[in-house]
């Protein structure tokens, strides 16, 4: 039985993250693991675009500091101008790759970003909130 005073936390953005959850299940079923992080990158840009869904690659992202530049972010994927995508290889989420993700939505004032990784067992995806 469900405790009616427990506050309910929407997720952000769910149908778009299904989608995306959905093209990466299917970019991996396709090729499997062993490629490089581009191979993925040009295969979910295939499917995102025949999904007629709005994106851009390599998103240009400075940082800046007391308004004179101090360093380049480039986003694997900005989704609907809503969500960043990131691509990796690897076993395991690593704590540099979620801070980078992290640092990403905190500069670009995003809300959701999904770490998704290609792993020998299988695709694994991570949702980061930027919780402000």
């Amino acid at each position: 039985m469900a405790d009616s005073s427990k506050k309910i936390i929407d997720l952000v953005y769910p149908e778009l993250s299904y989608k995306i959850v959905g093209i990466l299940f299917t970019v991996f079923n396709e090729l499997g693991y062993g490629y490089q992080e581009k191979y993925y990158q040009k295969a979910i840009a295939k499917v995102l675009g025949d999904n007629k869904i709005y994106f851009r690659e390599q998103v240009y992202l400075p940082l800046e500091f007391n308004g004179e530049g101090i360093g380049n972010y480039y986003l694997d994927f900005l989704i609907e101008n809503k969500l960043i995508l990131e691509i990796k290889r690897g076993d395991r989420f690593l704590k540099r790759n979620i801070e980078q993700v992290y640092s990403y939505l905190k500069r670009s004032n995003l809300r959701l970003g999904i770490i998704a990784n290609f792993t020998k067992q299988g695709l694994r995806f991570k949702r980061i909130v930027n919780i402000k």
